[in-house]
């Protein structure tokens, strides 16, 4: 009987020569994407259908032995095309001890049971009989501003995960079948709500590690850590320039011809700077130990530009006076 083939590099956007590690993110962005619980209504169904889609060709490319049966097909076949496999790809059947029982219907197409015999590996169940399992480490981001990654902070995050299916306890099967609450994944969305404690001094880049914060481990074992990178935020004031910071001085032509103090904000607090006369556009003043921290101990420099603001409109005895310096310099 002729049944539609399953294009499962498609189904999962990846190539046909795609590595392991590609095919697995591309499985895990695709079943967060498609994730039932995620979705309601209408679009639940849909969601339902896309999920088991991407289960199945999952289990079939992330399995060596499945893969390789899979490519004996070629690429010549178009989804939706009617299939018959071919007279040498047998049985092919791949059971082992623990595995569903022969022709139990486990939710997979039937594209899959003519190829496969409908029996899911039991990887997942193999991999939790091998003991406690440590959960995977997981990354996020944490904006702050540049007064609070030199000050320190604390910060109440909340951080979207995963957490381990309690009906399948992670294996992603129940009863035989594929997990009805996780849809075979082994996990559930779960949201965390955290306070960290930001240490002063983190930079861009800089990671933060919050010891077992990470995906939950299976069989009893550790959970995984939380890694959060520093992104510090665009500040309206300061410019970053490694270990230095920069300002603007904006002055009067009277003030950069003649001198004068002003008042610059440093993230210590306002300063008065002296700016001496004949100070030009462009010009920097150097404010020593007040950059931000350095890893080996002591403080970048702050520099102050000068920028020179003509005003937009004078006064009569203004241009008067402006009239006079322009005929003394003649």
């Amino acid at each position: 009987m002729a049944v539609p083939y399953q294009d499962y590099y498609e189904i999962l956007g990846v190539a046909r020569n795609a590595t392991e590690k590609e095919i697995k993110a591309a499985y895990r962005k695709l079943a967060r994407k498609w994730h039932p619980d995620l979705h309601t209504g209408r679009q639940k169904k849909e969601a339902e259908e896309k999920f088991k889609q991407i289960n199945e060709a999952y289990e079939v490319l992330s399995d060596p032995e499945k893969r390789a049966k899979y490519d004996r097909l070629g690429s010549n076949w178009r989804a939706g095309q009617d299939f018959e496999p071919p007279p040498d790809m047998g049985d092919g059947y791949f059971y082992s001890t623990g595995d569903f029982e022969p022709g139990l219907r486990s939710g997979f197409s039937d594209f899959f049971e003519m190829l496969f015999g409908g029996i899911r590996s039991a990887g997942r169940s193999a991999a939790a009989a091998r003991g406690p399992v440590r959960g995977q480490d997981v990354e996020s981001e944490i904006g702050l501003t540049l007064e609070e990654a030199y000050r320190g902070t604390t910060k109440t995050l909340q951080i979207s995960g995963s957490k381990v299916c309690p009906e399948c306890g992670g294996t992603g099967v129940r009863d035989r079948r594929f997990c009805a609450r996780c849809g075979g994944t082994g996990t559930l969305p779960d949201l965390k709500t955290l306070e960290v404690k930001i240490p002063a001094g983190v930079r861009e880049g800089s990671q933060i590690r919050l010891k077992g914060q990470g995906g939950e481990g299976l069989g009893g074992g550790p959970p995984g850590d939380l890694y959060l990178k520093v992104r510090i935020l665009p500040h309206p004031v300061f410019t970053v320039r490694g270990d230095d910071l920069e300002v603007q001085a904006i002055l009067t032509p009277d003030q950069a011809v003649l001198g004068d103090k002003v008042s610059v904000p440093t993230l210590d607090g306002p300063v008065t700077v002296t700016v001496p006369p004949g100070s030009r556009a462009g010009t920097r003043l150097r404010l020593r130990g007040k950059g931000l921290t350095r890893k080996g101990g002591g403080r970048g420099d702050q520099y102050v530009r000068i920028v020179i603001d003509v005003p937009a409109s004078i006064s009569e005895a203004e241009e008067k006076l402006y009239r006079q310096l322009r005929a003394l310099r003649q």
